[in-house]
């Protein structure tokens, strides 16, 4: 399996300074970053780690649940996935990831609600992303749509 890469250049200081993310392994684009607009509530077209960590985690998740749904018998029809990281202060200095809501809406044939909540659970489990960020709070909200 292959290793992907990113890049980042910055400049300046945390508070007024500024980066540039670029997605290297890909080529499929290079986003602007700041601490001012990771920490503000309206990022004003710039983007967050954090932000990048949720587009990592639907995806993973999205493509995980789809093969779990396959493997229980059932044909998924379309996922729509979001994934929607918080940042806060951490007590112990600093900031930290306090957790990650997963939310999916899924158009599935073959299986019932019963059947995909249960194929959502595993996926959120077993999805690379998830495992990688053990240590925060996951939570998901699964339905049939």
């Amino acid at each position: 399996m292959p290793t992907r890469s990113a890049r980042t250049a910055w400049q300046g200081t945390l508070g007024e300074g500024a980066g540039r993310v670029e997605l290297t392994s890909s080529g499929a684009g290079a986003f602007d970053v700041s601490f001012p607009r990771r920490a503000a509530d309206d990022a004003q077209g710039v983007t967050s780690p954090e932000e990048l960590i949720a587009a990592a985690h639907s995806s993973c998740y999205a493509m995980q649940l789809s093969a779990l749904v396959a493997e229980a018998g059932g044909t998924p029809g379309s996922l729509d996935v979001t994934a929607d990281v918080t940042l806060r202060p951490d007590p112990a200095g600093g900031f930290r990831i306090t957790g990650i809501a997963l939310k999916v809406r899924g158009s599935v044939d073959g299986l019932d609600e019963a059947g995909f909540a249960a194929a959502a659970q595993a996926a959120k489990a077993t999805c690379p992303v998830s495992k990688a960020l053990t240590g925060t709070e996951i939570t998901l909200d699964a339905a049939l749509a």
